[in-house]
């Protein structure tokens, strides 16, 4: 029998350590020296985290996971590439992870820059930072018409809502620029789950759901992008 996790366990798994550190009380798995020469011989991920490299998002920690576990992939603001594709399409194809995690956050300053370049006197940044943070741009620009829409057109940008809305993104690229990974998840054997990190309270609450059997897809506050 195949020990390979199906994506709803591997998510569940990423759940339950989630879990264990909003709670205080982390079993630090997978972190001693029997691990490590376990994993001298290779790997097995269960899953491949694609998240912002923000220094409080430490993707073993805050899912309290270990060596091994996740195969993490991250830049400034999680903005999809050429490089990041590569690498996402390496752990399903070689090492057969069964999940694939997209990890955004609030308090981004990627998310902040791009909403910050709407403004008429935003500040000249430089050129490689501008080339990063570009494709949040759209997602920035669709809050605020929703603001103006919604007669809020004096108010800051919601800073969360674009960053929600550059997570749906994100997903969409990768469904879209990947024949393998929308491969995938329709054959059932590749799950994604969206979600967006609470700094303060530490919780990973999810946003999008592909291919995941599990009750948080059903709330309302959950989408399927179908």
């Amino acid at each position: 029998m195949s020990d390979r996790l199906t994506p709803t366990q591997a998510w569940q798994r990423m759940k339950e350590g989630n879990e264990r550190f909003v709670a205080g009380t982390p079993a630090h798995p997978h972190q001693d020296v029997a691990r490590r020469e376990d994993l001298a011989e290779g790997q097995k991920p269960l899953a491949v985290l694609f998240g912002c490299s923000d220094s409080r998002l430490a993707a073993e920690i805050i899912f309290d996971l270990g060596l091994g576990d996740l195969f993490v992939v991250r830049n400034a603001g999680q903005v999809t590439g050429e490089s990041i594709m590569g690498t996402i399409e390496y752990a399903v194809d070689i090492l057969d992870v069964p999940l694939i995690v997209v990890l955004g956050h609030d308090s981004c300053g990627a998310v902040a820059a791009a909403v910050q370049s709407l403004e008429p006197d935003a500040p000249v940044i430089a050129p490689a930072i501008w080339r990063q943070v570009s494709p949040i741009v759209p997602a920035a620009r669709r809050v605020r018409r929703e603001q103006i829409e919604a007669g809020r057109e004096g108010e800051p940008l919601d800073a969360w809502r674009v960053g929600q809305e550059h997570l749906r993104d994100t997903i969409q690229a990768l469904m879209h620029s990947s024949d393998m990974i929308k491969a995938g998840v329709e054959s059932g054997r590749l799950g994604i789950v969206g979600a967006n990190y609470r700094l303060a309270e530490g919780t990973a609450v999810p946003d999008v759901m592909l291919g995941i059997a599990d009750t948080a897809a059903t709330d309302s506050a959950t989408t399927t992008l179908a």
